[in-house]
């Protein structure tokens, strides 16, 4: 703490005119922040702003956030360990009244400081043993990412038979939606969730009567790269019969597709049938000739 009474941390972004003036770090940096709200219990500055629309009110946000005592260097709370923190859901994951109606104001990538008063916050009560009673928080926060599930959580509400005679406008929608969250929780290696992803989305379509020969096509182009992105999990996941057999259901689709080629020969590669995997190696390679990754395994087969 400095001299002043000042925690170093809050001190380094204020202004440094306001300091012999007001009695409080909080108070000193509240006024350089926006009322949110109108009755001063949400102050916001935006440090970095962000990008597009801000988050809606049902989505799932991917966040980094940090939350300080006046006076306190050190957080309380903090994801600044986590590479990638987890999607949350808002409404369900995120419980802390002030921290989520300040996300529903941010963009993505923005960066933005936060005051909450009590009654946004921990309450008259607090959160012994780390936050005292009415205590006014500050939050660094980060949107590093979100997705609108609302529409998925309309759809999973649903019964059966409901979900079955929805528009399959509807339905493809939350499969892509689905199909993105998978894509997230690869894209951070944590490949068990998006499997489940993957699976939930390929599942949805399974169990749609088609209704026409259009509909069915439509279906059939959907699952078609929800069988690629599962073949690919499980050899992440060290498993190359499961990542077999969505290859060759993706080739069912499409049978002269690359990827799904070359998926089934990565599969047959691992499980040591090199005769098979350079039979579907070559035809990969035979649809991209300069592909550097089918190029690469076909050269380790050789060896």
């Amino acid at each position: 703490m400095s001299a002043n009474g000042l925690s170093t941390r809050i001190q380094q972004f204020l202004d440094p005119h306001a300091l012999a003036h007001t009695p409080s770090p909080f108070h000193r940096l509240g006024q350089q922040m926006q009322d949110i709200l109108g009755d001063g219990g949400i102050l916001k500055e935006v440090v970095q702003p962000g990008e597009g629309p801000p988050v809606p009110r049902d989505s799932s946000v991917s966040i980094h956030f940090s939350g300080f005592l006046e006076y306190s260097d050190r957080p309380f709370e903090t994801t600044s360990h986590l590479k990638y923190p987890r999607m949350m859901k808002l409404g369900r994951d995120v419980t802390l009244c002030g921290l989520e109606l300040g996300i529903l104001t941010m963009r993505k990538g923005e960066f933005s400081r936060f005051l909450f008063l009590p009654e946004y916050a921990y309450g008259a009560m607090g959160c012994p043993p780390l936050i005292p009673p009415v205590a006014t928080v500050l939050y660094e926060v980060q949107v590093l990412d979100f997705l609108d599930s609302a529409e998925v959580d309309e759809f999973f509400a649903m019964s059966p038979e409901e979900q079955n005679t929805a528009p399959l406008s509807m339905l493809l929608n939350v499969v892509d939606t689905e199909r993105s969250f998978g894509n997230r929780c690869f894209n951070h290696s944590r490949f068990e969730d998006a499997k489940d992803r993957y699976k939930q989305a390929v599942t949805l379509l399974g169990n749609r009567k088609a209704e026409g020969e259009e509909e069915k096509r439509s279906i059939v182009a959907g699952q078609l790269p929800i069988y690629l992105n599962l073949s690919l999990t499980q050899l992440r996941l060290d498993r190359p019969l499961k990542a077999l057999e969505y290859g060759l259901k993706a080739l069912k689709i499409d049978p002269n597709n690359t990827k799904a080629l070359f998926r089934c020969g990565q599969a047959y590669l691992e499980l040591f049938d090199f005769e098979k995997a350079q039979d579907y190696l070559t035809m990969a390679q035979a649809n991209k000739p300069f592909d550097v990754d089918i190029n690469n395994l076909l050269r380790k087969l050789a060896m």
